[in-house]
């Protein structure tokens, strides 16, 4: 079975989402770290914009080429060989990577295709693959978002905000 994650995200609920998410996690007192490819480090960068932030937020590793993904996150070589870099498997090892890399209670990681190219009719543009990991164990979903490339990038950031809230909320 596919799991997926699809929500109505828009740009401009953005900021609340990131606010909402730092507010939840100073309450349960929980750190948090993420692990970015295709977003390049915005959804750190819309963490860090809200007050307070640092009392949460501990780091980022953005693991855009797949050397990154396996140097630093520990993604294994044939998980990249045998589903890719865009995919649930990926997902998820970047979310355990970044969670036990930081030293967090909490990770999110993406991976996907924000475009133009880079398509595939079994992952087309806007397809992108997001990992949770805590400390009972790590997941994985992936959603699509429609979109030029900032689009995607930015509604991915949001959708990484709504998926944390969804998990420890």
């Amino acid at each position: 079975m596919m799991n997926t994650f699809f929500d109505d995200i828009t740009l401009d609920n953005g900021k609340d989402l990131a606010s909402e998410l730092v507010s939840v996690l100073k309450d349960k007192n929980l750190k948090i770290g993420f692990a970015e490819s295709c977003t390049g480090g915005l959804i750190s960068a819309g963490i860090v914009d809200i007050p307070g932030a640092s009392e949460v937020f501990f780091g980022s590793i953005v693991s855009y080429d797949n050397s990154i993904k396996m140097k630093c996150l520990g993604v294994s070589e044939d998980c990249l060989n045998d589903h890719g870099a865009v995919s649930y498997e990926c997902a998820k090892m970047m979310a355990e990577g970044a969670r036990n890399a930081l030293d967090v209670d909490i990770a999110i990681s993406v991976t996907g295709v924000a475009g133009p190219g880079g398509g595939t009719p079994d992952k087309p543009v806007g397809t992108v693959y997001m990992g949770f990991a805590d400390r009972n164990g790590a997941e994985s979903v992936v959603t699509f978002s429609r979109g030029d490339r900032s689009d995607i990038r930015k509604v991915t950031c949001y959708k990484a905000y709504k998926y944390a809230l969804s998990k420890i909320g």
